[in-house]
């Protein structure tokens, strides 16, 4: 954990921040208890009924979804199911956040917060993997979400650097995207004027511009092979001259210090008039500059003390396993945009600054909370709950879908001619690679139903092949029934229905040589609508 660092900060951010830091209970109460006492009084101030609890099947799916990115095996999931430990569920919880594949997931969350699905920039997009393989560590490794961002801002180890290269020669748009991130604060608007609906002025976005405007991008290229440094220039500003509209031909405008957000100048040393900027050249790197702006804000952004960073992420990571933030949208922080549950959000947020920023813990006392293991269904047809009574139903993503198929199936691709000369992900990225808004919408598009139900990427999932799942049911000696009841349980998760085995089994048996029927019986579950979603 980097030590406590202490910054000048505006009097009333201070004085805002110190009614932030007031604990919301006295006592010893864990944050799994607090959550679900805050909105069990919302719930009786509203008078709402919560769903029930979630049967074990549900949880069992959603858990390992979300913390893993795939499904249960049929083992793993007639193991969870026969278990009658009364804490199976909060075992099950330590053993997948252990799991390797905890890190590897929320890696591919966090890329999509960080980069999006389609970043403009071609150099940030061809180097993903770099960047994926870096963030993985520090989520295996434990890193603070504080250390995480710092390295982001900074970009000076091997594949972190790819975040600012997706804003290269753009100090604006990295304003834009750092402030919405990571402060859960939108000033685009303020680029062309003051912001129409928020207290923010034009001044208030270049001042935040002015921390990146230094900032260059060197290349260097070795082979075939390009690579990236974050560099700093030591001298230049951002340029502000009014309101778009009041734009006129030839106006410069006039340099603007770099402000933090919220709060005061940058208090940074001047520039010796005799300085030379060295002109940046191809495989000779700028020296450091004697000032850094981007440390600055690197260390103004991770701050114990600043007063947007730990709400902003835990209003993120509530979201992510809730289904909407407590401020809703997520990354839209503003006077008129208010939280449901104030003194929660506050609670989450001091906690987890309290404990290091460590997003697995606060992952933990999330997903242990009653809350979080309501059933998907009840009385609130609204797609997101405002008040969470009940379990969010969401569409798996692109990269969830390709696990959970090679999951359910036991596939294993055997190259090219397996998966028609491009690998599953980059069709499931076409098909798929959009499933939602962050909104809570949903709606499948034609072309995602014309390839869920036809195409040979979905079909070869379900073909026999030795050692798959197919060939696992046609080769077992069990009755047909209890065939059928393995296929639900390894593809759905749950124990089939009666009227579910006795269609089954009376489709497969009407044929002597049933090798085709069970084939499209497993087929069949891969495309339901059960299995695109998570319950």
């Amino acid at each position: 954990m980097l030590p406590v660092r202490r910054l000048t900060v505006a009097t009333g951010l201070l004085a805002a921040l110190l009614c932030v830091a007031s604990p919301v209970h006295a006592g010893d109460e864990s944050l799994r208890q607090l959550i679900d006492s805050e909105l069990k009084a919302g719930w009786a101030k509203k008078t709402i009924t919560p769903a029930p609890k979630s049967a074990d099947s549900e949880f069992l799916r959603r858990v390992y979804l979300d913390l893993v990115g795939t499904i249960p095996t049929h083992d793993e999931t007639v193991a969870f199911l026969s278990d009658k430990e009364p804490k199976k569920r909060e075992l099950l919880i330590d053993k997948l956040l252990a799991d390797p594949r905890f890190a590897r997931h929320q890696a591919n969350v966090w890329d999509l917060v960080l980069f999006g699905r389609h970043p403009g920039n071609i150099d940030a997009t061809r180097k993903r993997d770099s960047f994926k393989t870096w963030l993985t560590k520090q989520f295996a490794d434990g890193v603070g979400y504080d250390k995480l961002v710092r390295e982001l801002l900074q970009g000076e180890q091997v594949g972190s650097e790819l975040f600012q290269v997706q804003f290269r020669n753009q100090p604006e748009e990295a304003t834009i995207a750092i402030s919405r991130i990571f402060l859960g604060t939108q000033l685009g608007c303020a680029k062309c004027h003051d912001h129409p609906y928020d207290k923010w002025t034009q001044k208030d976005f270049y001042g935040m511009a002015g921390f990146f405007v230094r900032i260059v991008i060197e290349e260097a290229t070795a082979g075939n092979v390009k690579t990236y440094t974050v560099a700093e220039k030591a001298s230049g500003e951002v340029l502000f001259s009014g309101a778009a509209k009041d734009q006129k031909p030839g106006k410069k405008g006039d340099p603007v210090k770099p402000r933090f957000l919220g709060g005061s100048d940058l208090d940074e040393p001047p520039t010796p008039k005799d300085a030379k900027e060295p002109t940046p050249k191809a495989g000779v790197k700028l020296p450091k500059p004697p000032f850094s702006r981007k440390q600055k804000l690197a260390d103004w952004v991770t701050a114990t003390e600043n007063p947007f960073f730990a709400k902003a992420v835990a209003n993120r990571v509530w979201a992510q396993f809730m289904g909407r933030g407590i401020v809703h949208p997520v990354d839209d922080f503003q006077a008129e945009n208010k939280p449901s549950h104030p003194e929660l959000l506050n609670a989450l947020a001091e906690r987890l600054s309290a404990n290091k920023f460590d997003l697995k813990w606060l992952i933990r006392e999330i997903v242990n909370s009653e809350a979080y293991q309501l059933a998907g269904t009840g009385s609130v047809t609204d797609t997101l709950p405002k008040h969470f009574e009940r379990a969010r139903v969401r569409p798996l993503t692109a990269e969830e879908i390709v696990l959970t198929l090679r999951t359910a199936t036991s596939y294993e691709s055997t190259g090219k001619s397996d998966d028609q000369s491009m690998s599953p992900n980059e069709y499931f990225m076409r098909a798929f690679g959009e499933p939602m808004n962050g909104m809570g919408d949903f709606q499948g598009s034609l072309s995602e139903h014309l390839f869920w139900n036809n195409a040979e990427q979905i079909r070869v999932f379900a073909r026999r092949k030795k050692g798959n799942l197919t060939d696992q049911l046609l080769v077992a000696t069990d009755p047909w029934e209890k065939r059928v009841e393995r296929l639900y349980l390894t593809v759905l998760n749950r124990p089939a229905k009666p009227t579910e085995v006795a269609k089954f089994v009376e489709f497969i048996k009407s044929d002597a040589k049933p090798d085709a029927r069970v084939e499209d019986a497993v087929w069949v579950l891969l495309t339901s609508s059960e299995f695109r979603f998570n319950h």
